[in-house]
């Protein structure tokens, strides 16, 4: 898997050129565009290239209908790894070993996080063997495939199938869909169509939400809400029947006409040759630098790597922002925002999927932040400031969760028998010490239990019941609110306040910084091998995170959880601090050689992070 995830990531770190006179020069530049690889980045696009692109597709409609149609495995990529969230609460629902099995919970999410890590490896070899356009055209089957097995699924295990198919969809298209659109756009308005795809993604993942809220009445719910994942993957697989392959791909290939007849229909008449002259340049040095880096096994280019100083340097700094970038809990947040919201009083399976949207939009904002102000203020400062109020926020939001359980209802003995003696929790009725529960703790303490709350006021005593769907249903009848995730609190909408400003904090900085620095970070002929094992600690740790969260709100609770978060969180800031350089403003000839006299926080703060012409990067 190394191999191939190695071999995308080379072979991807080189984009379509900007002119013959400049292609050598430029491929450098180009390479920044590794931030598109594996998880979706996209370039950053100016003010001004914005402004260019406009003019360019409203000239060349071809131009978007390309970019446009790539851009739905963002969107497929975004929606995916979001409708996970809300579907959960309903999958609970129909399937009681979901419900009472956290693993099986975890697993259900993070299955389409182990195979996006192994769709990322192989979509690398498809895209080089077979094509961009044939790897896009694969990931729609597996989406499409993935959506209608989750959908009909009769058992926890066929969804697990499911989103294991998915997932293997979600890594190709993390990384085909923006290297296509790269190499199928004019190289002045690049940036600003590549950076649709990273619009699409978070835009994916608001759209989750949206359906998921849709669907919370309709017969079905989460069938629904998976199985519609179907729908685009279908309409891009269509549309992609009728585009060209990748010029860039076809030129390697020598298909030189074909490559040719795609570029007359992007680019003016008189720019062609000079297109075609610069395509054959930059393919030249690609091939070149491969050269260089060897034949060998993998093992022994990352031995060759790995005895290099500068390169040594360079991935400490790439692993460490791509692992703080996991650890700081933020796909707790996108894959768990409703249950986290439950776990904070609010009951209803809707109301969480309404609040949860908030932090997905909150989510797509902060992307438009990030690219207004990396430039401005630099990687490593956003990623300082972003993950400070991160372990803020974290440990605010671990002390609300924990007045929240230290002020839950108590549990009344006469509320307990309302509903008959055989409706009580048998682990409530054991207890020593019964008479100083409260909800919380018929929750955590007890098994297969729930809390039915004071008809007259739910924050008076309350009732532990025996949790299944007659006594909830009798609890409900009377007007009553039944809790199986969180309890009643009156500070619950603090936590959503929290979890609003925690990804205030976390997109513009941690949320695309990372992938910023990895595309600058490393020495020119070892930026694939340094860019793939990055990558690749980055999926791991959103693996370790999303397959432990539940487990560790039942050990820790959620307020120690959070705690936990904070801790990590501040690990990372040190981290961050010590290892991680500024790369704003640098060429990356200054970059390597930045590295190669080591680096310091002391010498960062002198030169300001940046050279005197901060374009030049």
């Amino acid at each position: 898997m190394g191999r191939l995830l190695y071999r995308s990531i080379i072979s991807a770190s080189f984009q379509e050129p900007l002119s013959s006179s400049s292609a050598t020069s430029n491929i450098k530049e180009e390479e920044k565009n590794l931030i598109k690889m594996v998880e979706g980045g996209a370039s950053k696009a100016g003010r001004t290239e914005f402004t260019e692109c406009w003019r360019t597709t409203w000239k060349t409609p071809y131009i978007m209908r390309l970019a446009l149609s790539a851009g739905i495995g963002g969107l497929l990529f975004g929606y995916d790894t979001g409708v996970i969230s809300g579907a959960l609460l309903y999958i609970r629902d129909d399937f009681k070993a979901v419900d009472r099995k956290t693993w099986l919970q975890e697993t259900i999410v993070s299955m389409a996080v182990a195979g996006a890590i192994l769709g990322a490896a192989f979509g690398g070899w498809i895209n080089d063997k077979f094509g961009r356009k044939i790897s896009i055209l694969a990931a729609d089957v597996l989406f499409f495939v993935g959506a209608i097995v989750m959908a009909v699924s009769q058992s926890p295990w066929m969804i697990i199938v499911g989103r294991i198919f998915v997932g293997l969809g979600v890594g190709m298209a993390s990384m085909t869909a923006p290297l296509y659109i790269s190499e199928a756009s004019p190289h002045r308005i690049r940036g600003a169509l590549v950076s649709t795809n990273g619009f699409l993604i978070t835009g994916g993942q608001f759209l989750s939400y949206l359906i998921n809220l849709a669907f919370t009445h309709t017969k079905g719910t989460w069938r629904w809400m998976l199985g519609v994942a179907g729908v685009p993957a279908l309409v891009q697989f269509i549309l992609m029947l009728s585009l060209p392959e990748s010029p860039r791909w076809l030129y390697r290939k020598g298909k030189v006409d074909e490559a040719k007849s795609i570029l007359q229909r992007i680019y003016p008449t008189e720019e062609v040759e000079e297109e075609m002259q610069a395509l054959k340049s930059s393919v030249d040095e690609e091939m070149a630098l491969q050269g260089f880096v060897g034949e060998g096994s993998l093992l022994s280019k990352v031995r060759q790597a790995l005895s290099y100083p500068v390169f040594r340097r360079g991935l400490y700094a790439g692993i460490t922002v791509q692992v703080a970038q996991q650890f700081v809990g933020i796909n707790t947040v996108m894959y768990y925002s409703p249950s986290i919201i439950q776990f904070a009083g609010f009951a209803s399976n809707r109301t969480a999927l309404a609040l949860s949207l908030i932090t997905s939009g909150l989510n797509a904002i902060g992307s438009i932040i990030s690219m207004c102000f990396v430039d401005r203020y630099g990687r490593r400062r956003l990623m300082i400031i972003s993950i400070i109020g991160i372990i803020t926020c974290l440990v605010v939001l671990s002390i609300v969760f924990f007045q929240a359980s230290a002020s839950a209802p108590p549990i009344g003995k006469a509320e307990s028998a309302h509903f008959g003696g055989n409706s009580t929790c048998f682990g409530y009725i054991q207890a020593p010490d019964a008479s100083s529960w409260n909800c919380m703790q018929c929750l955590q303490k007890a098994s297969h239990c729930a809390f039915c709350s004071n008809g007259a006021n739910r924050f008076s005593p309350g009732a532990c019941l025996a949790s299944n769907d007659e006594l909830k249903t009798a609890c409900r009848a009377e007007s009553r609110t039944w809790y199986t995730k969180g309890c009643p609190s009156k500070v619950g909408f603090l936590a959503v306040v929290l979890l609003g400003l925690y990804i205030i904090m976390y997109a513009p900085g941690m949320g695309t910084v990372p992938w910023i620095v990895n595309s600058e970070i490393y020495p020119l002929r070892y930026r694939g091998i340094g860019g793939g094992i990055a990558a690749v600690a980055n999926w791991t740790s959103n693996l370790i995170v999303s397959e432990t969260f539940l487990t560790l709100t039942e050990a820790l609770g959620s307020a120690g959880t959070f705690l936990l978060f904070a801790g990590f969180s501040f690990i990372g800031l040190v981290f961050i601090f010590f290892l991680v350089p500024e790369t704003k403003g640098l060429q990356f000839e200054e970059v390597e050689k930045m590295l190669e006299n080591g680096f310091t926080p002391c010498s960062c703060s002198k030169n300001g992070g940046g050279s005197k012409d901060e374009g030049s990067a």
